[in-house]
């Protein structure tokens, strides 16, 4: 895996601008914060984006990938707000899930998610090396 950041460019915190891989590509459908059972425990931003991240990393197990793998990562909020006022408890969450590990991210604030409670939802991509 190689992480892209053009020559010149200031070094993104937290994400990559872009990620080159080659091997067997993962791809992880949008996972909210909820449990297993898609029932919410938490209403809390923070807490529900730890639960997301959990789902993806048992998602990706499934795969045969780890969090070191993953190439991209899409975020949909409904509340980018709520999203910053929670900003230091999701990177605490992020890298005891995840780790020290920042792919090419994208975050968006959509008008709504599926699930009434779901305040967050992540998909993501990767690649394990052949």
């Amino acid at each position: 895996m190689q992480v892209l950041n053009p020559k010149g460019w200031k070094q993104p915190k937290g994400y990559a601008n872009g990620i080159a891989a080659t091997g067997r590509q993962v791809f992880v459908a949008g996972q909210i914060g909820w449990n297993g059972q898609e029932q919410f425990e938490t209403d809390d931003f923070a807490g529900q984006v730890r639960l997301a991240l959990q789902n993806v990393v048992a998602v990706l197990a499934e795969g045969g990938a780890r969090p070191a793998h993953i190439t991209r990562m899409t975020w949909y909020v409904v509340d980018k707000k709520e999203y910053l006022a929670a900003a230091r408890d999701i990177g605490r969450a992020y890298r005891e899930v995840i780790g020290a590990h920042y792919p090419a991210m994208t975050l968006v604030q959509v008008a709504d998610l599926l699930e009434d409670r779901a305040k967050v939802e992540i998909e993501v991509t990767a690649v394990v090396p052949a």
